[in-house]
């Protein structure tokens, strides 16, 4: 687009109209700025619908108001109005927050089996029925009857998150991976011993400084964390162990040796291999 183009776009919508998004409208209540660049949003949004002459768009209860703007505005330009859909949201593993992979509380579909188990099993107890009913395959009527179960005693909250969690892996990785990843599961967080599949690192004698490296290097190199700033969240939240101890020093300098184990969370195994090589593995 031009920009007398969004010139003739703006001048399409009103002020008081924007207004009734409800983030709008608290914000312009509790006397907090609203920069002008934000309107252009669901503008530019809804000019995706007369650009693409959509007959339906679906989208997250948090998307009405730019849904509905794709609607005025293809009314605007001549078009017909589409049929909007919106789904309820879904909050992540903190319970808290929408499902979101910039805050760190999704769980990915392409993550591996033992992953998409185990988050599962981190679920708040009172998101397993809203995650069974809008994320898994599973009919109707079984949810009614896990439901029940859960009222009335019958079933155990944790016995009802695994088969969440194995509903999960088995919708994306097939009914094997979801056995394999529920016992995996079992072994290590309800009979506490180290799984049996930890994989080796090699770690280059370049990297270590005196015979010492950082722990956050470390554990970026392990690819356990995408940055220093994750690496250093883990730390803070006593998410990281070397051979079974916790880590509290963000700086900890670490002497590593051959068969050193490093957990990060409850899923992250890797266990060290020194070498003077230049490559290095998982």
């Amino acid at each position: 687009m031009t920009f007398a183009e969004v010139i003739h776009l703006s001048a399409k919508v009103t002020v008081a109209r924007m207004l009734e998004r409800d983030d709008f409208t608290k914000r312009y209540h509790g006397g907090l700025p609203i920069s002008i660049h934000e309107f252009f949003y669901p503008l530019m949004q809804g000019m995706d619908s007369v650009a693409l002459n959509t007959d339906v768009e679906l989208g997250g209860t948090d998307q009405k108001f730019n849904l509905l703007m794709g609607r005025t505005l293809q009314k605007e330009y001549g078009k017909a109005a589409q049929v909007i859909m919106t789904m309820p949201l879904i909050e992540g593993l903190d319970g808290v927050q929408k499902m979101s992979k910039s805050l760190g509380n999704y769980i990915g579909i392409d993550e591996e089996p033992n992953n998409i188990y185990g988050k599962a099993m981190s679920v708040p107890d009172e998101l397993m029925l809203k995650y069974l009913e809008l994320a898994t395959d599973m009919a109707d009527h079984e949810c009614v009857e896990l439901k029940d179960g859960l009222i009335q005693g019958r079933i155990h909250p944790r016995d009802a998150k695994m088969r969440l969690a194995h509903t999960l892996t088995r919708m994306y990785h097939g009914l094997e991976a979801a056995d394999a990843a529920q016992q995996h599961f079992v072994t290590v967080f309800q009979q506490r011993t180290l799984p049996g599949d930890i994989k080796d690192f090699i770690l280059p004698g370049e990297e270590l400084e005196n015979g010492k490296i950082q722990i956050i290097k470390l554990l970026t190199l392990l690819g356990f964390a995408a940055s220093n700033a994750e690496a250093r969240r883990s730390i803070q939240q006593n998410a990281v162990r070397w051979n079974g101890e916790k880590i509290i020093e963000i700086d900890s300098d670490m002497t590593p040796q051959t068969g050193d184990i490093i957990q990060m969370g409850k899923r992250k195994f890797a266990r060290l291999r020194l070498s003077s090589g230049h490559t290095h593995d998982v």
